[in-house]
């Protein structure tokens, strides 16, 4: 991807994320240097007080939206325009093949690792804690209990956040040597290779060098590989040599083992040969605490009460990147208008253009699966879950069935936060419901009791 795309993609990206009158005072100039080995840089007007601003107020969510945009770990350095002419000379010069072996027999490691991602930042909750607790035993053993470890989750839930934790403690506790890397660099790191026609042997080698003489091997975002036949053949032999010496592989991608079409099927097997585990969208309660762990890392100079806590965690999707978006959006707003006080209109008009209409003094699926878990004595985490126990089957229909009759929600975001199932499913359990719902009693009481518990 280009600089030029990649900093289209970012503007468009910001544009539906601020107001207008915003957008053009905080980003409109701003421009793209470059992006070079997980270091972008940023070109800012010769305007002290807008940097400050910038930095303050916008840092974050502009570090989640070029990580996103890149699949990569970041580094934001911003230069004024007068300033470049100090750096031109230092990073005129475009990476090409003839660099690829001193980079790789110089490869730090354990470089990449955003020191912010520790298991001590990360919020757990009913939907996590088993993904959480897996992790932590993996970062403490090694290549001892669960090789490979594969997790998979949709975009924003997370299991990036416990890849830098796991490769965050090694690396703190022990002397092993770790990289995590995503599939796309591995793939184009090999593809660069193959497709040089000088040196191949050696570069080669030092490119199998740099993947297979570690402890630790931590690929995200393994779905980019689909498609990539050659990519996909290197990654096996890698795993093949890493699996056979006893070293950890991490595998994380946005979907299971099983929703994989063109993924060779020796590469599959090899995955489930150790551990698999998901993370489900965060329950409401979850997202209070990611909310108010937010609040206590940034150190935000305000206080938000409770019914602004409760308005994000229904209005902002289970994106855990959203959720924390809306907070610094809110910070950002207090800011600019010099706001002294953080009440429910003011988050209200903050975040109106991230939320089209508000369902907070309603309903949310969140909130949904929780009162109907409670009235059927059950986990929240069950219901999303596997299990196909009687009471557990009906209590994730009727919850289904509920989001589909008092949400607004698509039928994709319903069938996500019920722990990532297909749009078929919350069709089938709405019309069984609804089917039943006409000539049952019992169901139609346990139904309006539930409606009841949810205007409370």
């Amino acid at each position: 991807m280009s600089t030029d795309e990649i900093w289209n993609n970012f503007l468009t990206k910001i544009r539906s994320k601020v107001s207008l009158m915003t957008y053009n005072y905080m980003f409109k100039d701003l421009k793209l240097y470059s992006y070079k080995n997980s270091k972008v840089i940023i070109i800012v007007p010769n305007n002290e007080l807008l940097l400050q601003n910038i930095t303050k107020n916008y840092g974050s969510i502009i570090e989640e939206i070029i990580n996103d945009i890149t699949n990569d770990t970041c580094e934001i350095e911003y230069i004024f325009e007068d300033n470049i002419n100090d750096i031109v000379e230092k990073h005129e010069q475009e990476i090409d093949i003839n660099t690829i072996n001193d980079d790789i027999s110089n490869y730090q490691y354990s470089s990449n690792f955003n020191p912010k991602y520790t298991f001590d930042t990360f919020v757990v909750g009913e939907s996590n804690k088993l993904a959480y607790g897996t992790a932590q035993a993996v970062a403490r053993n090694p290549g001892k209990l669960y090789n490979p470890y594969f997790i998979y989750a949709s975009s924003g839930l997370g299991k990036t956040h416990l890849m830098h934790a796991i490769g965050n403690y090694i690396v703190t506790h022990s002397d092993k040597r770790v990289l995590y890397i995503t599939a796309e660099q591995f793939s184009n790191d090999y593809i660069s290779i193959v497709n040089n026609k000088k040196n191949n042997v050696s570069y080669l080698e030092a490119f199998r060098e740099k993947y297979r003489n570690v402890d630790v091997l931590m690929i995200d975002d393994i779905q980019f590989l689909e498609d990539r036949e050659k990519s996909q053949k290197e990654f096996t032999n890698t795993f093949n040599t890493l699996y056979s010496s006893e070293k950890q592989i991490i595998i994380a991608s946005d979907k299971s083992i099983n929703d994989y079409k063109y993924l060779e099927d020796r590469l599959k097997t090899r995955f489930r040969w150790g551990l698999t585990e998901s993370i489900n969208p965060p329950e409401l309660e979850l997202k209070r605490n990611i909310i108010k762990n937010k609040l206590m890392v940034n150190n935000f100079d305000f206080d938000v009460p409770d019914d602004v806590i409760d308005y994000i965690a229904n209005n902002c999707g289970s994106d855990i990147r959203n959720i924390e978006g809306a907070i610094t959006r809110i910070a950002a707003y207090k800011a600019i208008f010099n706001i002294n006080e953080i009440t429910l209109e003011i988050a209200e008009e903050a975040l109106k253009e991230l939320i089209d209409t508000p369902t907070y003094r309603t309903n949310s699926i969140s909130k949904i699966i929780d009162v109907v878990a409670k009235y059927f004595d059950i986990d929240s985490s069950m219901i999303k879950g596997k299990m196909k126990k009687k009471n557990i089957a009906e209590a994730r229909a009727i919850a289904m069935y509920l989001s589909r009759m008092l949400t607004k929600e698509s039928l994709e975001r319903i069938g996500l936060e019920f722990g990532g199932r297909d749009h078929s499913t919350v069709i089938y359990s709405y019309e069984k419901i609804s089917n039943e719902y006409k000539t049952n009693n019992e169901l139609q009481e346990k139904i309006r009791l539930i409606k009841e518990r949810l205007r409370e």
